[in-house]
């Protein structure tokens, strides 16, 4: 097949390119506008293979989107280009509205006008894939309840909101017009290559800088933790095999508490690199406890039992295990980080088409 994924040079979209490149013998087209989050150093081991293909585009750009579109004639389109930082979008939820809602309807309009013009054999094997997030349904109170696939919307943050403004459009496209369409909602991904504003590389950057480790409130605040390569695996599995019109939960069935998941980072370090920065004696010394964030979410948990059910998926990784690689990732690959802290990895876009 061939595999447009929009976003690829991000967190999750890389894992997915690398996963098809790597475990498949598709082709991909990588579509990222390379803002500050896209990084190609996260591509480079699959770069130099001829089933990976590279353009610089912006998802708002109607006219490049429908060229590309004509010269690659894809069978699946995974769009996972968005703007995802919650903090960021309090900042400035403009950037967010942009992306996530217009990059998504101009995306939708060029596949559907794409989709129009295939024959029927061709229009029947195409899906677009939409992949979101499960913050698009607010909170959780209880301490036994899981967001499953009818878990109506109530979006907490501009982030959150803009995703669920572009999944409602994805829906709409399918029911009216007949786009092939399929959604993933996912929980927080965490492994290799993740921004390092994100909590669990900032945790591990921040305690071997011996910095301090912020923690929003009291730290209570529960997630279900998803380890990226497992997320690739399910996205590419709904991709190829699930039904037109379907929404699946992805979620790693690891619910933490934030404070539990900095002390777990902590102790794994304290075996990993014991040598320790300038005047530190122990990482947790290094938690500190800050401001919460406005209109943070308590609780997150999925219940992910109809994605195995129907597709027979499940992640490979338990919260240690992912942990445990994810810490090792990052004392491996400091070159990586280096080279986002001092900004080289964005001059390294310059000439790129």
């Amino acid at each position: 097949m061939k595999v447009i994924v929009t976003g690829g040079a991000g967190f999750i979209g890389s894992a997915v390119v690398r996963h098809i490149i790597e475990q498949t013998n598709d082709e991909v087209l990588v579509i990222d506008k390379l803002t500050y989050a896209g990084n190609l150093e996260s591509l480079d081991s699959v770069s130099e293979n001829k089933r990976y293909h590279f353009k610089q585009i912006d998802i708002c750009d109607r006219k490049e989107l429908n060229v590309v579109m004509a010269s690659f004639c894809p069978d699946v389109i995974m769009h996972l280009a968005a703007e995802s930082h919650v903090d960021r979008s309090i900042d400035n939820p403009s950037a967010f509205i942009d992306t996530n809602i217009i990059g998504t309807y101009t995306l939708l309009e060029a596949s559907l006008a794409y989709w129009k013009t295939l024959e029927a054999t061709k229009q029947s094997i195409f899906r677009f894939h939409h992949i979101s997030t499960d913050e698009v349904y607010g909170d959780l109170h209880g301490t036994n309840d899981l967001f499953t696939e009818k878990t109506p919307y109530s979006p907490s943050s501009p982030y959150s909101a803009s995703k669920a403004s572009s999944d409602h459009l994805v829906r709409a496209w399918h029911r009216t017009f007949g786009l092939p369409t399929v959604i993933t909602n996912c929980s927080n991904n965490y492994g290799p290559y993740h921004f390092p504003e994100k909590l669990i590389p900032l945790m591990i950057l921040n305690a071997l800088e011996g910095k301090p480790l912020p923690i929003y409130g009291n730290g209570q605040q529960i997630r279900d933790w998803l380890y990226v390569e497992d997320h690739a695996r399910a996205l590419y599995l709904v991709a190829t095999k699930a039904k037109v019109g379907e929404t699946y939960n992805i979620g790693g069935h690891n619910e933490q508490k934030n404070i539990d998941v900095v002390n777990i980072i902590c102790e794994l370090l304290e075996e990993l690199v014991p040598n320790k920065p300038n005047g530190v004696k122990c990482y947790k010394d290094l938690i500190t406890y800050v401001t919460d964030r406005p209109g943070h979410d308590q609780r997150y948990a999925i219940d992910a039992s109809k994605i195995y059910q129907d597709l027979g998926w499940k992640p490979q990784e338990t919260f240690q295990t992912g942990m445990r690689k994810t810490v090792e990732w990052y004392l491996q690959n400091k070159q990586w980080c280096d080279h986002i802290k001092d900004g080289s990895y964005a001059r390294s876009r310059q000439g790129i088409i």
